[in-house]
């Protein structure tokens, strides 16, 4: 009986809520697929999409497209690549508040940041316009009388993204810009949670004269992502998101032969010296943390203060507590909803345990009285947990919820140690007014992205986002010139023109060259 009701809901659900459609070969696809996943406004729970598990043969038929595209693909010149660039970051442009009301209509988060969203992303396409400089090879004349050697770079093939839900606009255009600027044709699956951005942006990039095939978008949850693992076209694997989905995405991909560039969960930590500057800290450690309800892979979810500095935690609180919550398109809205219900479960279980093992709730959002309208929403307020340690589970794991855990530590030596003991390495802070105490922070700490007064040092695209330790499985960063070194191989070709080739018996020995 609640099976047969369940398949009614669906079939209702089918018939009247809107379907994300797929993009193969040029052409926007509704899906055949019998199952379907259930896109909710974060605010509401509302059911206000369906996303196709798109099916075996439309994901092959999609391959199949970016296979074919290849070969014309390639042969098109790096200066026209770059002009369809040059057009698509324009359009990206005029375009970014539709794209960020669909961000936040699916996946919670305000409207400006939402607007920053696109716009970080839009900063890799911009960059992406430097292919022709980015994509140059090396050479070296007369390395042997009548020899030369140079080397070039060409693209990989067919590679595939795969996206988290925390960013609908920036982690796909992490990816298919630069792999497709690089000369390499792409298949994109983004989150099942908020799928409708990404479906936009790459319309956006087919607008801008992006080829039939070149791009082509699937959906689905674990069947799209072991299907891109073990895809024999697909060269490469570019993804984002949790620990456990990340490692597995690895080590299938990799045992398939494929180049993986894997982003996977962190655990940063914000220093806070006695020297800082108290507004600017207090400030930058509460944005940091409670954005995006704290659902950033670089937030700041751990403040460790140094000495007397632990007297700014009451500050923390007292504006942690003064920020703003309600949905996304609201005016004056600091913090949306939490993604699901099941990512909010998890978030507050985390901070009963930290109760449980004797830290302190000195703010709690859980108290937080949804908006009128929104009771079924995925709420939680701003969290700060103090005297924490870090053998507690609120350290131990990610909250992934708008929090803040602070722990305490006698001097910057301490705070080091706490940081290096943790596994792993995305992004770090400190807050101080003393230069020798940040440059021996930056030298000692062991972490891929360090801020110094910044509170969350993402790095702009002529840079690479390089995380490291246990926060990235491959070795390869994401954009900037790393990516296209990821994106692409060398080849490498040693030719001899001598005038007078030399006649004689054969030689079976190594050859040797620089002579």
């Amino acid at each position: 009986m609640m099976l047969r009701n369940s398949l009614a809901q669906s079939r209702r659900l089918a018939s009247s809520v809107r379907k994300v459609p797929m993009i193969i070969n040029g052409k926007m696809r509704q899906s055949e697929a019998s199952d379907w996943i259930e896109v909710h406004d974060p605010a509401t729970n509302e059911v206000i999409a369906l996303c196709p598990q798109s099916t075996q043969s439309e994901m092959d038929e999609a391959t199949e497209g970016c296979n074919d595209a290849m070969k014309t693909w390639k042969e098109t010149s790096v200066s026209n690549r770059m002009r369809i660039m040059l057009k698509y970051q324009a359009l990206i442009r005029d375009n970014q508040a539709q794209v960020a009301r669909l961000i936040t209509e699916e996946q919670g988060k305000t409207h400006a940041d939402a607007l920053g969203d696109v716009f970080r992303g839009l900063e890799v396409v911009e960059h992406s316009c430097s292919a022709p400089t980015l994509m140059m090879g090396e050479t070296v004349g007369n390395v042997s009388t009548h020899m030369d050697t140079y080397s070039y770079r060409q693209p990989l093939g067919v590679c595939a993204g795969i996206c988290p839900f925390n960013f609908p606009a920036m982690i796909p255009l992490w990816m298919f810009p630069m792999a497709l600027v690089s000369g390499n044709t792409f298949l994109l699956k983004p989150s099942e949670r908020d799928p409708t951005a990404a479906v936009r942006l790459v319309e956006l990039a087919m607008e801008a004269g992006v080829p039939p095939g070149v791009i082509n978008v699937i959906h689905g949850s674990v069947d799209a992502v072991n299907y891109i693992c073990d895809a024999p076209p697909i060269k490469a694997i570019s993804f984002v998101g949790g620990n456990q989905a990340g490692e597995y995405i690895f080590a299938r991909g990799t045992a398939n032969g494929k180049r993986v560039q894997s982003n996977l969960g962190a655990k940063n930590h914000a220093v806070i010296m006695e020297d800082a500057s108290k507004d600017h800290a207090v400030n930058s450690l509460v944005g940091a943390s409670m954005g995006a309800a704290g659902q950033r892979c670089m937030a700041l979810s751990v403040a460790v203060f140094v000495g007397k500095s632990q007297e700014w935690i009451d500050d923390v609180v007292r504006r942690a507590s003064a920020l703003k919550m309600g949905k996304g398109n609201d005016e004056g809205v600091d913090l949306g909803p939490m993604i699901s219900p099941k990512a909010k479960q998890r978030a507050v279980d985390i901070i009963q345990s930290a109760a449980d093992q004797g830290a302190t709730i000195a703010l709690d959002g859980r108290e937080f009285v949804a908006p009128a309208g929104c009771e079924n929403g995925n709420w939680l307020g701003p969290t700060v947990i103090t005297n924490a340690t870090s053998d507690m589970r609120c350290y131990t794991e990610e909250i992934f919820g708008p929090s803040l855990v602070c722990m305490n530590v006698d001097t910057l030596d301490d705070a080091i140690k706490t940081i290096n003991a943790n596994p792993y390495g995305n992004g770090t802070a400190i807050f101080t007014s003393n230069g020798a105490a940040a440059r021996k922070f930056q030298h000692e700490v062991d972490v891929g992205q360090i801020g110094i007064n910044v509170p969350i040092p993402v790095p702009l695209p002529m840079f690479s986002f390089t995380g490291s330790r246990g926060s990235i499985r491959g070795d390869i960063n994401f954009y900037g010139k790393q990516a296209i070194s990821f994106y692409t191989s060398w080849k490498t070709i040693t030719s001899n023109w001598n005038p007078a080739f030399a006649a004689g018996s054969a030689s079976v020995n190594m050859p040797i060259l620089g002579k």
